[in-house]
């Protein structure tokens, strides 16, 4: 029987609960097609792989070196095995992703053990990271080997590159590396108004997992190798994480387009006005709290937990803290002011019943 592709959604929807809803930049649909047709090698030995890793030269230095991978979560699995031994533990926020969004993957398809923090705002201090680095020597523990940070936090927050500086500094004194899980680096960047490598490597940063999905590609992230020696056998680990793609130049070409030109930080910056937009239109409707400073993309609020529901039914966001009345409000590169200010006036209306 034959049958024809169709949409089966209504491209008009528009919601706030994640920047992963938003479709692909066009520009990234045209990397695609450009990338397609003819043959190329395999496992990452075609031709757009080896160009992006003069692009990614370009952003963090000669000695970078990126190894694109499927999804978020392998990209952070794939970052911290190369980092720790079979012993080793990784200190992070207890709001980190990799410890509440991640089903676990990094203790269970790693094998390494998270020591968490709990932190104000989402961000690690020397202060807060001291809480659990110690015990080198003790058979009983589990050894702190890695501080890993994400730029910016789960929380919307996002790191100055001095604060990232100090918590390098402070990790590699005691022996530890760094790794910066970047699922929305762009949106730092963008927001700290500096090149990417200004928190990176040139903050003592020795390895990234570089985010592209929510940032307009289809599918894709990268694991970037800032420091050589901190990293073990990349190659193995990827591929026995299951996150070596056979077709590599699909993932390669679309992070080329992010970041060959200026398209990672043209998104970035929209996303993040968009979210600028909302907490000021927000900020002007009693009832409702802001949680978190506004620095990138994201609004964290409170609002009576009925009027949360209502507005569900009408824009599309989760619960952040459903017991507390907490919710997120997430917004993308394809975010318009429109729909920002159709959310407010919506968000007014639920509040006045």
């Amino acid at each position: 029987m034959k049958t024809d592709a169709r949409r089966h959604h209504d491209p008009e929807v528009r919601g706030f609960a994640s920047d992963n809803y938003a479709g692909v930049h066009p520009e990234v649909l045209a990397a695609i097609a450009l990338a397609n047709g003819g043959h190329q090698i395999a496992y990452g030995e075609d031709d757009y792989t080896d160009h992006l890793q003069r692009v990614i030269h370009s952003h963090f230095g000669a000695s970078a070196e990126a190894f694109p991978v499927f999804n978020g979560t392998g990209a952070n699995v794939v970052a911290l095995q190369a980092l720790t031994d079979r012993w080793g533990s990784v200190i992070c926020a207890e709001s980190a992703h990799i410890n509440v969004d991640e089903g676990g993957a990094p203790e269970r398809m790693a094998g390494l053990k998270l020591l968490t923090v709990p932190t104000p705002d989402g961000k690690l201090t020397p202060e807060l990271i001291d809480r659990q680095a110690w015990g080198w020597e003790d058979e009983h523990r589990a050894m702190p080997q890695v501080v890993s940070l994400a730029q910016n936090t789960e929380l919307g927050t996002v790191y100055t590159p001095d604060e990232i500086r100090a918590i390098c500094d402070h990790a590699h004194q005691h022996g530890m590396k760094v790794h910066l899980d970047g699922a929305r680096i762009a949106n730092a960047a963008a927001s700290l108004n500096v090149p990417m490598r200004a928190f990176t490597n040139a903050a003592g940063v020795d390895v990234i997992s570089y985010g592209g999905t929510k940032n307009g590609m289809l599918f894709g992230e990268a694991v970037v190798v800032l420091n050589p020696d901190a990293v073990r056998r990349m190659k193995h680990i990827r591929k026995m994480s299951m996150q070596l793609a056979s077709k590599m130049r699909f993932v390669s070409v679309q992070l080329e387009a992010l970041l060959a030109k200026d398209l990672w930080l043209r998104n970035a910056r929209h996303a993040n006005a968009m979210a600028q937009r909302l907490a000021e239109g927000v900020r002007q409707v009693d009832g409702v709290e802001i949680l978190y400073p506004v620095q990138a993309n994201a609004v964290f609020a409170r609002l009576p937990h009925d009027v949360s529901e209502r507005l569900q039914k009408r824009y599309r966001f989760y619960f952040w803290d459903e017991a507390a009345g907490d919710v997120r409000w997430m917004c993308s590169y394809d975010t318009t002011e429109d729909d920002v200010d159709g959310f407010l006036a919506a968000l007014k209306e639920e509040m006045s019943r």
